[in-house]
């Protein structure tokens, strides 16, 4: 069996980030008076990824309220940043999870949460 090795440009631009968990459930992203209702397509320990909704103009840099529910029983509300923006997708990063929501996030996460996975910007 060959290996496959990268090749030096590959390897440069490998990074690593925190494992992201595919879920789905419904987030409400809002901001001053402005509301929008979307759905979460991964979440990390550090952010979370969202669809972006039909309508929004928001940009990077700026501060959401997210709002999750997971189950019957696990409601997150939490503080994000806009971190990049596609035309289908929103990058957050998180900015405030409330102390009392910390251990739930990270028992949803389970594995992923101290888990790192490798990328690339390609």
């Amino acid at each position: 069996m060959e290996m496959q090795q990268m090749s030096d440009k590959e390897s440069s631009n490998m990074r690593y980030r925190h494992a992201r968990m595919k879920v789905q459930t419904a987030v409400l992203m809002s901001r001053g008076g402005e509301a929008h209702p979307t759905d979460l397509v991964d979440i990390s320990a550090t952010g979370a990824m969202l669809r972006r909704p039909l309508g929004w103009r928001g940009e990077p840099g700026q501060t959401w309220i997210l709002d999750m529910v997971f189950g019957h029983d696990l409601h997150i509300h939490m503080e994000a940043m806009v971190a990049r923006v596609s035309a289908r997708q929103i990058g957050m990063a998180y900015t405030l999870i409330p102390e009392d929501k910390q251990a739930p996030l990270w028992e949803l996460l389970g594995g992923y949460a101290d888990t790192l996975e490798a990328w690339t910007d390609d």
